[in-house]
C-alpha cells in the first residue's frame, strides 16, 4: 500500500512539475511581424512552402533579410516589394489580384455569367416554339400502294 502511494506521488510530481515550473515566454515584438511576412512569402527553392516553414538555406537567408529589414523599421509592404522585385509574382504564396492576375480572378465569373445568359436564351427559344414531331402525310398514292402490298401478301 505504501509503495503504491509513493508511486502515485511520483507520477503526480512528474505530471505537474512541468506546469509548476513553466513560465511565460516573452516573444520579441518584431518576431510576430517577421513571422507574418515570412508566412506570406514562398520559398523560391521549395515547392509551396513558406519562408517561415522551410529549412532550405535560401529560406534561412530570406528570413535573415526579413529580420534585418524589420529591425530597421521598414514596413511590411516595403519588404514584400523588395522580394517581389527580386523574384517576381511567384514569391507570394497568395496570388495578387492586380495586373494579369485580375483576369484569372474575374474570368471564371464572366464565363459563368455568359454561360448563364446563353442557357436562358436557349431555354426561352425552346419554350417559345415547341415543335410537334413530324408525321408523314398519308396521301392517296400511299393508300394505293398499301392496298397493293396487302393484296400481294394475301396471294
Amino acid at each position: 500500500m505504501r509503495l503504491q502511494s509513493l508511486m502515485l506521488a511520483c507520477v503526480f510530481y512528474m505530471v505537474f512539475q512541468g506546469i509548476a515550473l513553466a513560465s511565460e515566454q516573452k516573444e520579441d515584438p518584431t518576431e510576430a511581424s517577421v513571422r507574418s511576412i515570412a508566412q506570406s512569402l514562398r520559398c523560391a527553392v521549395c515547392q509551396n512552402q513558406s519562408v517561415y516553414e522551410s529549412n532550405s538555406d535560401l529560406a534561412k537567408d530570406m528570413l535573415g533579410v526579413i529580420r534585418t529589414k524589420v529591425a530597421k523599421g521598414e514596413t511590411e509592404g516595403a519588404i514584400r516589394d523588395y522580394f517581389f522585385q527580386r523574384y517576381g509574382d511567384y514569391i507570394y504564396l497568395e496570388p495578387t489580384t492586380h495586373g494579369g492576375n485580375s483576369m484569372l480572378w474575374i474570368g471564371p465569373f464572366v464565363a459563368l455569367l455568359v454561360g448563364g445568359v446563353a442557357l436562358l436564351s436557349a431555354l426561352k427559344k425552346w419554350r417559345r416554339s415547341p415543335q410537334a414531331p413530324s408525321v408523314p402525310v398519308k396521301t392517296d398514292a400511299f393508300h394505293q400502294r398499301l392496298k397493293e402490298e396487302m393484296e400481294k401478301m394475301d396471294a
